[in-house]
């Protein structure tokens, strides 16, 4: 028994719907990928953060920095520490609390920053502070950037 044959016609890479529906799909969803990379670059900071003043105090405003500037605290009080940043930037930040040479307390946040900005940290003792000169160090990316001393006063 014979079958007949079926000639199929050569069909042009272009010619057909379904053909030129593919190459627009590739073609959209590269340039998605590429505004998503373009978006991406512009939303995420690559300069290292710049720390421009330490404060402490007994309070935050909204933005995070400090509301109530304090160097002297009692031993229920609450110590706030505001790192302000001045631009556009990205790094680990680092508050350590010292009485005398013993680390009492350390808060690191990693950050992320488009404008100037006030990173909060904050440290209160369960049974209160004991009375005396406490040391206050930030870091950046691991290096000293700031040194503040504050007393605590019964």
């Amino acid at each position: 028994m014979t079958h007949p044959r079926t000639e199929i016609a050569p069909t042009r890479a272009l010619s057909t719907p379904t053909t030129l529906f593919r190459l627009t799909g590739v073609s959209i969803a590269r340039a998605a990928a590429i505004a998503l990379l373009v978006f991406v670059a512009a939303c995420g900071p690559n300069e290292p953060l710049k720390v421009s003043a330490v404060q402490t105090g007994k309070s935050l405003n909204s933005d995070n920095s400090i509301a109530v500037h304090a160097a002297t605290f009692r031993p229920k009080d609450t110590m706030y520490v505001a790192v302000l940043t001045d631009a556009r930037g990205a790094g680990t930040i680092t508050v350590r609390w010292k009485l005398g040479s013993q680390v009492l307390h350390e808060l690191t946040r990693e950050v992320s920053y488009n404008d100037q900005a006030a990173t909060d940290f904050r440290f209160q003792a369960a049974d209160g502070f004991p009375a005396g000169t406490y040391t206050i160090e930030v870091l950046l990316d691991g290096q000293s950037v700031n040194t503040t001393t504050v007393r605590v006063e019964t």
